[in-house]
């Protein structure tokens, strides 16, 4: 392209071109880079202060920065005189250094496209995306920060991923460690069974120690799958059982294992004698006093295949009683005049199968008892109160709760208008929970079978006007 015509291709020709270049700039890799003084001055503060400071570095020709890889400078040197980057400029050779290159020369937007170009990759089907090969490559070689948003989202992209499914030696021992570190204990979306996290972790530190020894484990450590299919396993000796041990012990601690099954603990983890005897005594002591008997067998949030749009949100008409009007594009129900007595209305959103599923009722205009919850769609009238139903099962603004004229008294506390009352329908487990103005409530002990196909209900009299939304929640 002839010169002139564009500004950008004329200032690409500048990156890294010693022709028109006046500073040399020594990267941590020993890699010598090429730039212009007064553009990188004039577009960058940090290379303000460095270049004309009246030290040295103002009238030497060469700068070192020994914390700067040269695969990073490179990107900030095309953004620095573009203000742009192409997106195949961004590997998974590279966007580590640049997204902490750009941290270190403080260029915010920069910063912002890399965490966007991330984002899309991680959307990416995860046997096709580097994220395990990014995290593994962030936990050894820079520092580690809770609040580091590049972190965070390689965490939140790694917990959406079934670890069974990601190949040995994409991710490090340590990534993984850093993993469980930060999902341990801690209500945040997760996809893979405790289990299989015991597993991966076992098999992985295994493999570090020799193929003998991972190739027992392979056979030692049944798939979830294989055993619901009651499969038979050989009690074979663990080749270099004491370098296992020792090289798993740096995830045993970040392992729920509160969260497996005791049948699956004492016929296949405690047989392998990887685990310190006084971790499987407490976590028997543990599961003994606590009764537990629906974990969930995930820890935090599993993480789950619905992920419903805002406009699956709406009340459905068909499913509606007489004298209820839908409006606000279906967002809103309102009780007519006239509606004197309680009827209900279903939401369009089908709720099935497995999952831990949320959503909000925002009570706009709270009626004489206000009603919030779950149905089935079988034998249920919505010309009358949900909770009078077999099928019905719903929180009242007075506190209480219903289902087929049983009542549980004083569950919370009384909700009026401008309530948000949230639902935790656990289909994992067959439960439902509330959450009412921010203060959630324990799963209703009546309520432990309910049935794996239900709906969002409301049952409302006049003068009732009822928003539903998805609930919105922010994992850090």
């Amino acid at each position: 392209m002839t010169r002139g015509y564009s500004l950008e291709q004329d200032l690409r020709l500048l990156i890294n071109n010693p022709n028109y270049s006046d500073i040399e700039i020594l990267c941590e890799d020993e890699k010598k880079l090429y730039g212009c003084r007064a553009i990188l001055a004039a577009r960058c503060e940090v290379f303000d202060r460095l270049l004309y400071n009246g030290m040295k570095e103002s009238y030497e020709k060469q700068i070192s920065l020994l914390t700067i890889n040269s695969a990073g400078m490179m990107i900030i040197l095309e953004y620095t005189y573009t203000g742009l980057i192409k997106e195949e400029s961004l590997n998974k050779d590279n966007i580590v250094e640049a997204f902490f290159a750009a941290d270190y020369f403080q260029l915010s937007n920069l910063q912002d496209f890399i965490i966007k170009f991330l984002k899309n990759i991680s959307k990416k089907d995860y046997t096709d995306n580097y994220i395990p090969e990014l995290l593994s490559k962030v936990v050894e070689t820079r520092p580690l920060s809770e609040d580091n948003l590049f972190i965070n989202l390689l965490v939140e992209a790694i917990s959406a991923i079934p670890l069974n499914t990601i190949e040995l030696g994409r991710l490090s021992i340590k990534a993984l460690q850093y993993l469980l570190s930060c999902t341990y204990e801690k209500e945040k979306p997760f996809a893979t069974p405790e289990y299989e996290v015991f597993r991966y972790s076992a098999i992985l530190a295994a493999k570090q120690v020799s193929n003998d020894a991972h190739n027992i484990l392979l056979e030692r450590l049944p798939t979830l799958e294989q055993l619901e299919n009651s499969i038979k396993i050989e009690n074979k000796v663990i080749i270099d059982h004491q370098k296992v041990i020792k090289e798993l012990e740096p995830l045993i601690k970040f392992i729920e294992f509160n969260q497996i099954k005791v049948q699956t603990l004492v016929d296949i983890i405690e047989p392998l004698e990887i685990i310190p005897p006084e971790i499987i005594v407490n976590i028997y002591r543990h599961k003994a006093l606590s009764n537990d008997l629906n974990i969930n067998g995930t820890r935090g949030i599993p993480q789950n295949i619905y992920k419903f749009n805002e406009s699956n949100y709406v009340w459905d008409e068909s499913a509606c009683g007489s004298k209820l009007n839908i409006e606000n594009n279906g967002k809103v129900v309102r009780a007519l005049n006239g509606c004197n007595s309680l009827q209900s209305v279903r939401a369009k959103l089908a709720l099935e199968n497995k999952g831990i599923l949320e959503w909000d009722v925002i009570i706009e205009k709270v009626c004489n008892y206000a009603y919030v919850g779950v149905c089935s769609s079988e034998n249920f009238n919505y010309e009358t109160f949900a909770g009078y139903q077999s099928t019905g099962w719903v929180l009242g603004s007075g506190g209480n709760c219903c289902n087929s004229k049983n009542w549980l008294y004083n569950y919370c506390s009384k909700f009026g208008d401008g309530s948000k009352v949230t639902v935790h329908l656990n289909l994992n487990k067959r439960t439902c929970a509330f959450t009412v103005n921010g203060t959630k409530y324990p799963e209703i002990s009546g309520w432990n079978n309910l049935p794996s196909k239900l709906y969002p209900v409301v049952s409302l009299r006049h003068p009732g006007r009822f928003q539903i939304q998805p609930h919105q929640k922010i994992w850090l």
